[in-house]
């Protein structure tokens, strides 16, 4: 896995480092300290499977950075790693497009928690409370497809009416993509964060054909891996008539 860590301060970005590279000996972390040299590392080598970003950077804001990251390679997933846990700024970063927000008085345990979460698809937010009206929101999600509005209010309820109807909707976006139905199913169940052990189990196939509608999947979508084409599926929209499958062309 190689991962880009991006963050102004020095002692915290190599402590990063260090942090990440004991994910495993397959880890591979570059650290740069300003948008300036992220935008210059990425136009020359894009081959990155995660991105950790502060949101203070001297050049830049890390929310425009953010920005800038989903625009130009939007399956590239990033998680915000900030000094900052105020309620306002993870909502921003989320409905921005992180996958994920850390903050940075986490435990390494946590870091490590949510990183795995991310890259299996999910989204991961720091548990907290907010205020909503009349009741309070605890989080700490893991949701693997989003719509449009504010997550305040797209995780407010659990009224069955309207999950049925996202349900119905997420259905009605992945037949967009033009998949055959059991491939269809299969991305279904990866938005969902299963493996290809439970997705088997679940379709009463083999752990072979999955994987060799997994194949199809990421053939259709123009990606390379998993956690790449929940990046860019949990990014398109769900409402009828918005924008058909991702092109290629997008991805870089």
């Amino acid at each position: 896995m190689k991962v880009l860590l991006i963050d102004d301060h020095p002692l915290i970005l190599s402590a990063m480092q260090s942090v990440i590279l004991g994910l495993g000996a397959n880890v591979e972390a570059i650290g740069v300290e300003t948008a300036a040299e992220c935008r210059e590392l990425l136009r020359h080598d894009s081959d990155f499977d995660l991105v950790l970003l502060d949101l203070h950077l001297d050049d830049a804001s890390g929310f425009d950075v953010l920005g800038e990251l989903r625009m130009g390679y939007p399956a590239l997933p990033v998680v915000v790693v900030s000094a900052s846990d105020r309620a306002g700024d993870v909502i921003r970063a989320i409905d921005s497009g992180a996958m994920g927000f850390v903050p940075k008085r986490a435990s390494n345990e946590l870091l490590f928690e949510a990183l795995h979460l991310v890259m299996s698809g999910g989204i991961y937010v720091p548990p907290m409370t907010l205020n909503l009206g009349d009741s309070t929101l605890p989080m700490a999600l893991s949701n693997n497809l989003r719509d449009d509005r504010p997550a305040s209010d797209s995780r407010r309820s659990s009224d069955p009416g309207r999950l049925a109807s996202e349900a119905a909707e997420r259905d009605a976006m992945l037949e967009r993509l033009g998949l055959t139905p059991r491939p269809r199913e299969v991305l279904a169940l990866l938005l969902d964060g299963k493996s290809n052990k439970t997705i088997a189990r679940d379709l009463a196939i083999s752990v072979e054909t999955v994987k060799d509608h997994v194949a199809a999947v990421l053939r259709t979508l123009g990606v390379n891996s998993r956690t790449q084409a929940v990046a860019v599926v949990s990014r398109m929209p769900l409402a009828s008539g918005s924008a058909a499958a991702p092109r290629r062309a997008l991805l870089r």
